[in-house]
């Protein structure tokens, strides 16, 4: 299959969000909770390989109750987000890595890989036709949330890799993640559960991996925790990384610490960019385990003074303690400013840095934005 946007047969919506209705949206538009009025949708087969690209109204899925990702799972995602600039343009980050991601999570998954062309124009055509859902630039870090996903479709309860499948784009309007700022926020170091395994899915983006992390979420809720924290499952001393977020420790002598992504943990587009972006600002970045009790230690002796969470949702996120058992770390001292600037001068620096390329405030000097509209 080609690439060229002729390939792609234009379904508009016959029933579109109207325009007073999309604009109580864009006002408050929380996160994953609205849609776009279109989707993107490319088939597989073995016979034909990749064909039929076409945008058309969102709406339901049609699946044959037999269909192979609802009884094994095979099915993977992307989370990216497009951005307004001040002059009008839409922008995504990085596209390439996502598309590279998914093509190794397609190979752990044992599903076709959707190759980048069609990756990235199935995003495209679909940004084009909803491009006025994508929030205005003066509204602060709202973006439009994208989610690219493949899952199996073949009607076959064998188990054995699908023939079959469906790549998809879908869209939805996302508000800042810290709709009140940004704030710390509390972690609980996980000790009953693990996110993943040696030789299983970590470094790969599917939904068996968010679902294996939900009851231990459930137990940081309960000790009023917002996020979990996973060690490794064969020591169970290495940290590795939250449910879905990588993690970065930053020491009082400019180091940066953040686990290496190896086999158990996701490879994260912002996690790759923030590396790379620190030691442009002159930080040694090291990329190597580290161990639950080099944190407590580091926190208890003021050797460790920072700690921040980084996702494609929510940016960048400081980690204000660590809760393990009835003990609890505080990043920083109980004393800590209530300014983040001044008790987390790295991690925020980062984080606007970071968030001026991509909302266009500052020069794209690293080629890293791709233009969509």
């Amino acid at each position: 299959m080609t690439s060229s946007t002729t390939d792609f047969a234009i379904t508009r919506n016959e029933s579109p969000k109207t325009e007073a209705e999309r604009a109580e949206i864009l006002a408050n538009p929380g996160f994953g909770v609205h849609f776009t009025d279109h989707m993107a949708t490319v088939e597989f087969t073995e016979e034909q390989g990749w064909h039929s690209p076409r945008v058309e109204p969102y709406g339901p899925l049609q699946l044959d109750p037999a269909a192979c990702v609802l009884h094994y799972a095979q099915e993977i995602f992307e989370g990216m987000k497009a951005y307004r600039h001040a002059d009008g343009s839409v922008w995504t980050f990085r596209p390439e890595k996502n598309a590279a991601r998914m093509r190794r999570s397609a190979e752990r998954l044992a599903l076709p890989q959707v190759p980048e062309d069609v990756f990235l124009e199935a995003i495209k055509e679909l940004v084009k036709i909803d491009e006025v859902w994508v929030p205005d630039a003066s509204t602060g870090e709202a973006s439009l949330y994208l989610r690219p996903f493949e899952i199996a479709t073949e009607a076959f309860l064998g188990v054995r890799p699908a023939k079959e499948a469906r790549y998809c784009v879908i869209a939805s309007p996302a508000g800042p993640y810290f709709p009140s700022g940004v704030k710390p926020v509390d972690i609980w170091v996980s000790r009953n559960y693990h996110r993943a395994a040696f030789g299983g899915t970590g470094f790969a983006k599917c939904g068996g991996n968010y679902a294996g992390s939900m009851a231990a979420q459930v137990e940081a809720a309960e000790h009023g925790c917002a996020q979990v924290m996973f060690l490794d499952d064969r020591e169970e001393k290495w940290v590795e990384e939250l449910g879905g977020m990588n993690l970065f420790f930053a020491f009082s002598d400019g180091r940066i610490v953040t686990p290496p992504t190896g086999g158990t943990i996701l490879e994260g587009v912002t996690r790759m960019s923030l590396v790379e972006l620190a030691r442009d600002a002159g930080h040694e970045v090291e990329e190597r385990p580290i161990s639950i009790d080099e944190v407590k230690a580091g926190i208890e002796d003021g050797s460790l003074t920072e700690v921040f969470a980084c996702g494609t949702a929510a940016v960048i996120t400081p980690v204000g303690s660590f809760k393990d058992g009835d003990d609890v770390w505080t990043v920083g001292g109980e004393g800590r400013s209530e300014e983040l600037e001044e008790s987390y001068p790295v991690t925020m620096k980062l984080r606007t840095t970071l968030t001026d390329l991509q909302y266009g405030r500052a020069e794209d000097t690293k080629g890293w934005l791709v233009r969509l509209v």
